[in-house]
């Protein structure tokens, strides 16, 4: 067990018209001027901006409105908000969406009072010392971003487009408005993603050399079982608000770092998906499942108890008590089955419709690399060699 500090200072509004509570909460976080920011037409044609405007309008608090935002959001988009906020002197931000529209609402809080390109901050190179405040109005569990510190931004503005994260305590929101009803309308495909991207944000942290936090352990082990269970209940029957609001709940406890405590995460899995979706732009649900697989098996060796507790407590595998081996691998394909019976990609050729050719490999693992210079993952360290062989055993 690591030592650790926990913070989550989030205020969760969870339920039935819970979206009521917009203005008030606005108000009480010092909001007096609102960019509010969105997606596409879905928040449209649900009626929920049209209730988030018309609260904001009853708590006599002005606002202006941006939308456009897309899966793997996009800094050209960020930029266009930080302008908007200097020129109309916006002091709190709202997002009504998913995880896409509260990352790019991190970027604009991170980019509004800074005096460079923000994504400087995301190449880390320097940090923000200013942040505008941000509440969000949840309709897309998946990220986790509505309780987490970090971001992820892609870089439209450049050839190759690059995706990086930035990660800062002020990310954190304010407020987190979460009413299961809006995610009824959520198709299958977005519903599996999102399952399977929360469980990634447990896996990510369960998967460690630090064997010894078994209160973390049992939890991120209840996380996943429910994430499987409730996720099959979903997808057959979309109105199940129980269990729109076991997922929408469990989506928030996988990246909330709750899951995390007193040990060590690994992330290669994310860092290496983030190369697939900014040279593909996949749904990067898609692009987790169709990675770890791999991923699993290059790095098993370096805790293979781990993984055939894995394989036990959340798998529902029998233990082979001859060989740890075995049970991990039995683990990994129910992993893998798994993704496969909610309609997700466990290769990269059933991702991107394709093989994915050597010299995209190569470039991917250059620039996960960061050129060859950087490394990734804790439970194995992974270089920029480690990073093509994994790429090649998921082609």
């Amino acid at each position: 067990m690591i030592d650790f500090n926990y913070y989550a200072p989030t205020q969760v509004v969870f339920g039935k018209d819970s979206e009521s509570k917009t203005g008030s909460l606005v108000k009480q976080y010092g909001g007096t001027k609102v960019l509010l920011h969105y997606g596409g037409q879905s928040a449209v044609k649900s009626g929920l901006l049209q209730k988030v405007e018309d609260q904001l309008r009853e708590a006599g608090i002005p606002f202006v409105t941006l939308g456009g935002v897309v899966p793997n959001p996009r800094l050209s988009k960020v930029h266009e908000g930080i302008e908007i906020c200097r020129r109309e002197g916006i002091d709190f931000l709202l997002a009504v969406g998913g995880g896409s529209v509260i990352d790019s609402c991190k970027a604009i809080s991170s980019g509004r009072y800074y005096d460079g390109d923000v994504w400087t901050l995301y190449e880390h190179k320097d940090h923000a010392t200013q942040y505008l405040p941000i509440g969000c109005i949840l309709t897309i569990p998946a990220a986790g971003s509505e309780m987490s510190n970090g971001s992820v931004i892609t870089n439209d503005e450049v050839d190759g487009w690059l995706k990086k994260d930035y990660c800062v305590d002020e990310f954190r929101c304010k407020f987190a408005i979460m009413n299961p009803e809006y995610t009824y309308t959520l198709p299958s495909w977005q519903t599996a993603c999102g399952i399977t991207d929360m469980m990634m944000h447990t896996m990510e942290r369960y998967f460690s050399k630090d064997d010894d936090m078994e209160i973390t352990d049992a939890l991120a082990e209840a996380v996943l079982r429910t994430c499987m269970t409730e996720g099959h209940k979903v997808l057959e029957n979309p109105t199940d608000y129980t269990s729109r609001a076991q997922i929408m709940w469990a989506g928030s406890l996988a990246h909330n770092d709750l899951t995390g405590c007193g040990t060590t995460g690994d992330w290669a899995t994310h860092n290496l998906e983030h190369e697939l979706s900014g040279m593909f732009d996949v749904s990067h649900g898609a692009g987790l499942a169709a990675m770890w697989g791999s991923w699993a098996r290059y790095v098993r060796s370096e805790n293979m108890s781990r993984f055939a507790r894995f394989a036990v407590n959340v798998m529902g595998v029998k233990q082979n008590f001859r060989s740890l081996e075995e049970t991990a691998e039995a683990g990994i394909q129910a992993m893998e089955r798994f993704f496969e019976s909610i309609g997700m990609p466990t290769n990269i050729h059933d991702l991107i419709g394709r093989e994915i050719t050597d010299a995209e490999i190569e470039e991917m693992a250059l620039k996960c690399s960061n050129g060859g210079n950087g490394t990734i993952g804790c439970l194995k360290v992974l270089g920029c060699k480690d990073m093509a062989e994994i790429y090649k055993m998921a082609k």
